[in-house]
C-alpha cells in the first residue's frame, strides 16, 4: 500500500516477502451502529459497560417486548474485558435535539410612560412554568400594586375573562386563574426596597403552574386594601398588548432521539406520564416519552439575588416532585459573562453538526466553550447580567435580579421536549429517511432492514459537501487515524452480501486497508444460512484485513433474560479483547486457551469436522462445539486468499501493533534535525520494542536498518528519513500431527 507524501509526518509501508512457497498493549475497538440514545455520528470513547448504558442507552421498546440493539450486545462483550472502546451511534446527521426553556416568561411591549416612568405587561398565552414578569420603573407616578398581608380584598390582575388573584386566591373565576397548589406563586425581588414612598425599580413575577392556552389583555388595576402597598401614586389601568415568550436561557440535550421528549401532562407526585402508545405496536414514532430513565427534567433550587447566582439541577426523566433523581447539579452558576462560574463556561454551549469537505466526513464543531456537562448544552442564552455587584459586594441594578430564573421553576415540569414548548425531536431516532418499522432484530434483520435502520439509505456515502446516510458518514469520520484511535472494528447487524449491507462492508474493509492500523470483525451469514452460503459470501472478499465467523451463537441477554441468538461478531468482540487481555494481540484469537466463548449458551449450528474442513478451506473461521468444554473459536484466517503469512489473523494483528507503536513513537523525531543521531534516536526507540515483541513470542526474527545505505545525500534532500524494518513473525500451530507407531515386543524405539 503506497502513501502519497506531500505533508510532513510519518508514513509506514509493508512488503509482503512471505508468500508460499517461500515460505503494546490493545488499544481499543470501534463498534458502529444503532442505539438506544446518545449523540448520533459522533465517535464516543467509553471505558466501562456502565458508561456505555449511561449514554447509549440499553434497552428498547418495540410492541410488547423489550430488546437490545447488537451494538449494546456487543459492547458488553468487549467491555467486560475493560476498555476503552469507541462507540458510533448510526443515523441521519444533524438532527433537531430536545431543549427545555429556563426561566421562560413573557414580556409584552411597553404599553404607557409617565414622566420617565414605565410598566410592561404581558399578554400573551403562557405555558407551564413559563413566568410572567412585570417591570416597575421608578420615580411617583405608577400603576402597580401587589397584596403584603392576608384578606380577601387582594390585589387583582384582571383580564377580561377572569380573575388572577395575588396571595389567597378566592372570589369567583379563581377556577380559570393561572394556579399553584396554593394560589398564584408570587415572587419578589428586593423585598426591602418596596415601601409606600418606593422610589427604585421592583418586579413582580408570577410562575405558572398550569398552561393558560388563551391569550388574555391584562389591565393592571389597584384595589383599596388596608393590606396593599402600593408603588408609587396608583393612577389610572393600563391595558397591555400582545407579548412575545422569551427565556433567560434554553439548555438541549447533547443525545439525539424522541427518547429525550417528555409529555407535558403530569402526574401524582408530579410525575411525568409517558405516552406508551408511541411505541406499541412495533411502530417507533416521535412523539413524547414521558417520565423515563433515558430523559431528563430540569429544576431551579436556589436562587441568590445578593450575589447573583442559582442552582440548575438536571434531574432524571422518570423522577417525582418528593423522589428526586439528580444527574447533575450546577451551584452557584451566574449570568455574568466576567465570572468565573458563568453559565456558558459551567456548562458548556459548544454543538457538533457532520459536514463533508470533498466526500470526506468530519465533526465542525460551533460555540464558544466546550461542553462540561455529560447531558445538556446551553443552546441560547437571552440575559446577562454584567457588573451584577459593584467593588462593595452590592447589587447595582435591582433590575438585574429579574433575569435569574424563579426558585422552584422546572420543580414540577421541568420537561426536556414539552410539545407545548415545540421543541420536540422531529423524526424518528434515526431520522425520518433512515428508519422503518417494525424493528427486525435478530433472527428478522433482512437485507433492507436491520434492527430498524433502513439500509438501502444507511450506505450513502457522502457527496461533496453533502452528508450522507449513518454507516457510510461513520465509516468516513472513522477514516481520520489521527482523530481515531482503534485497532478492531465491528458492525453488529450488517451482513455481507445482502443487498445494501455489502457496500457497508466493503467500505469498512477499504477503511482498514487505508489505515493500515485496524482490523475488521464482519458477518456474512443471517443464522439460518447453511455452510455452503457462509462459503461463497467469504470468497467474494479479500483482505488481510477483515475475518468473518459461522455460526450464529446463542446468548442470554441478562437485563431481559431472554436468551438471543446473534451474530458471531457480537461474541468475536469479547474473544478478542480476552486474548489481547491475557496474551498479545500476535496470539491467534482461537483455541481452548483464548479462543472460549463463556457467555455462548449453544451455537446454532454443531459443526462436524468436515464442515469446519470447507469452511477453513474458503477462509471461514469455524466456531466448533465440543462436549465438556463448550462453544470455541477454532480458526483464525483472515480473508485474504493468496497463501502468505498475512492470512492468519495473528499476523496481520503483529503487524497492526508494530506499525502503529513505530509510528506513533516516531512522531516525536518530524522537523529534528536529519542527522546521524536521529537515526540513532530512531534504532533506540525501534529495536528494543521488537526485543520485547520477540521475547514474548511475536517474532523469530527481526532486523531494522536506517544508516547511510538508505539515507542517501539525495535523500536527505528531499527532507527525508528513510528505514526498513525486516520482520519474521512467529507462527501458531494450527495442525498438530502426530504418528503412533506400534512396534512389536523387543523392538528398539527410535533415538
Amino acid at each position: 500500500m503506497a502513501e502519497k507524501i506531500l505533508s510532513p509526518g510519518v508514513f509506514t509501508n509493508e512488503i509482503d516477502q512471505s508468500f508460499l512457497p517461500a515460505t503494546l498493549g490493545p488499544i481499543g475497538a470501534a463498534i458502529v451502529g444503532p442505539t438506544v440514545k446518545g449523540p448520533v455520528l459522533i465517535p464516543t470513547v467509553v471505558s466501562s459497560y456502565s458508561e456505555y448504558v449511561n449514554i447509549f442507552g440499553e434497552l428498547i421498546e418495540s410492541g410488547s417486548d423489550n430488546y437490545q440493539f447488537l451494538t449494546s450486545h456487543t459492547a458488553k462483550e468487549y467491555l467486560r474485558q475493560g476498555g476503552p472502546c469507541t462507540i458510533v451511534r448510526v443515523g441521519e446527521a444533524n438532527l433537531n435535539k430536545a431543549t427545555a426553556i429556563v426561566g421562560g416568561g413573557v414580556t409584552g411591549a411597553t404599553t404607557a410612560v409617565y414622566a420617565s416612568r414605565t410598566v410592561t405587561i404581558g399578554t400573551t398565552a403562557i405555558s407551564a412554568d413559563d413566568t410572567l414578569s412585570i417591570t416597575v420603573g421608578s420615580g411617583t407616578a405608577q400603576v402597580i400594586t401587589f397584596k403584603s398581608g392576608a384578606g380577601t380584598n387582594d390585589t387583582t390582575f384582571s383580564t377580561n375573562a377572569a380573575d388572577i388573584y395575588i396571595g389567597n386566591a378566592s372570589g369567583t373565576g379563581a377556577q380559570v386563574a393561572i394556579q399553584l397548589a396554593e394560589a398564584v406563586e408570587v415572587l419578589v425581588d428586593s423585598m426591602s426596597n418596596i415601601t409606600g414612598a418606593h422610589s427604585d425599580d421592583g418586579i413582580i413575577t408570577i410562575t405558572a403552574d398550569t398552561a393558560v392556552t388563551t391569550t388574555y389583555d391584562l389591565t393592571i388595576s389597584t384595589i383599596a386594601d388596608a393590606n396593599q402597598i402600593t408603588i408609587g401614586t396608583a393612577t389610572a389601568g393600563v391595558t397591555g398588548v400582545a407579548g412575545t415568550d422569551t427565556s433567560v436561557f434554553t439548555l438541549e440535550t447533547l443525545g439525539d432521539g424522541p427518547k429525550f421528549n417528555n409529555s407535558s401532562s403530569l402526574g401524582t407526585d408530579s410525575i411525568l406520564t409517558p405516552l406508551t402508545s408511541s411505541i406499541g405496536n412495533n411502530h417507533f414514532t416521535s412523539g413524547s416519552f414521558g417520565g423515563r430513565s433515558d430523559n431528563f427534567r430540569w429544576e431551579v433550587s436556589q436562587r441568590n439575588t445578593s450575589k447573583g447566582t442559582f442552582t440548575l439541577l438536571i434531574r432524571q426523566g422518570n423522577d417525582t416532585i418528593t423522589k428526586k433523581k439528580v444527574v447533575e447539579t450546577h451551584a452557584n452558576l451566574s449570568l455574568d459573562p466576567e465570572s468565573n462560574d458563568y453559565i456558558l463556561k459551567r456548562i458548556g454551549n459548544t454543538t457538533n453538526t457532520i459536514s463533508a469537505e470533498g466526500g470526506v466526513a468530519f465533526i465542525k464543531p460551533s460555540g464558544e466553550f466546550p461542553n462540561q456537562s455529560k447531558y445538556v448544552r446551553v443552546k441560547t442564552l437571552s440575559k446577562k447580567t454584567p457588573n451584577y455587584l459593584d467593588e462593595n459586594g452590592n447589587l447595582t441594578d435591582n433590575a438585574l435580579s429579574a433575569s435569574l430564573p424563579a426558585v422552584g421553576s422546572g420543580s414540577y415540569g421541568g420537561a426536556f421536549g414539552d410539545i407545548n414548548n415545540n421543541s420536540t425531536q422531529t423524526s424518528g431516532d434515526f431520522g425520518s429517511s433512515e428508519v422503518e418499522h417494525p424493528f427486525n432484530f435478530y433472527d428478522n434483520i433482512n437485507a433492507s432492514n436491520s434492527q430498524g435502520v433502513d439500509m438501502s439509505a444507511s450506505n450513502d456515502r457522502p457527496s461533496g459537501a453533502a452528508v450522507g446516510g449513518g454507516y457510510a458518514t461513520a465509516i468516513s469520520l472513522l477514516k481520520n487515524k489521527d482523530e481515531y484511535d482503534f485497532n478492531l472494528l465491528f458492525l453488529p447487524g450488517v451482513v455481507d452480501q445482502e443487498t445494501d449491507h455489502s457496500t457497508v462492508i466493503g467500505d469498512a474493509i477499504s477503511l482498514c486497508e487505508d489505515r493500515g492500523d485496524c482490523f475488521l470483525v464482519y458477518d456474512n451469514t443471517l443464522k439460518i444460512d447453511p455452510v455452503a452460503t457462509a462459503k461463497t459470501n467469504t470468497e467474494a472478499r479479500n483482505s488481510s484485513y477483515a475475518a468473518t465467523y459461522y455460526p450464529w451463537v446463542q446468548i442470554q441477554d441478562a437485563t431481559t433474560g431472554n436468551y438471543r441468538f446473534v451474530p458471531p461478531s457480537v461474541v468475536m468482540a469479547g474473544v478478542y479483547h480476552f486474548n489481547d487481555t491475557i496474551g498479545q494481540p500476535w496470539f491467534a484469537p482461537a483455541g481452548l486457551n483464548r479462543g472460549g466463548i463463556d457467555s455462548a449458551v449453544q451455537a446454532y449450528k454443531k459443526l462436524s469436522q468436515s464442515q469446519r474442513d470447507e469452511l477453513y478451506d474458503s477462509n471461514v473461521n469455524p466456531i466448533a462445539t465440543f462436549p465438556g468444554q463448550g462453544v470455541t473459536v477454532f480458526g483464525q484466517k483472515t480473508t485474504q486468499k493468496k497463501a502468505s503469512a498475512l492470512d492468519r489473523v495473528n499476523v496481520r494483528r503483529l503487524l497492526i501493533d508494530v506499525k502503529k507503536f513505530v509510528a506513533r513513537s516516531s512522531r516525536g523525531l518530524v522537523f529534528e534535525q536529519n542527522t546521524s543521531d536521529l537515526r540513532n534516536q530512531f534504532l533506540n526507540i525501534v529495536n528494543p520494542f521488537l526485543e520485547q515483541v520477540q521475547s514474548n513470542a511475536g517474532l523469530n526474527a527481526f532486523r531494522v536498518v536506517m544508516d547511510d545505505s538508505n539515507n542517501t545525500p539525495e535523500t536527505i534532500d528531499r527532507n527525508m528519513l528513510v528505514g526498513q524494518v525486516f520482520l519474521q513473525p512467529a507462527r501458531t500451530a494450527e495442525f498438530i500431527v502426530l504418528d503412533f507407531v506400534v512396534q512389536p515386543t523387543g523392538a528398539a524405539f527410535p533415538e
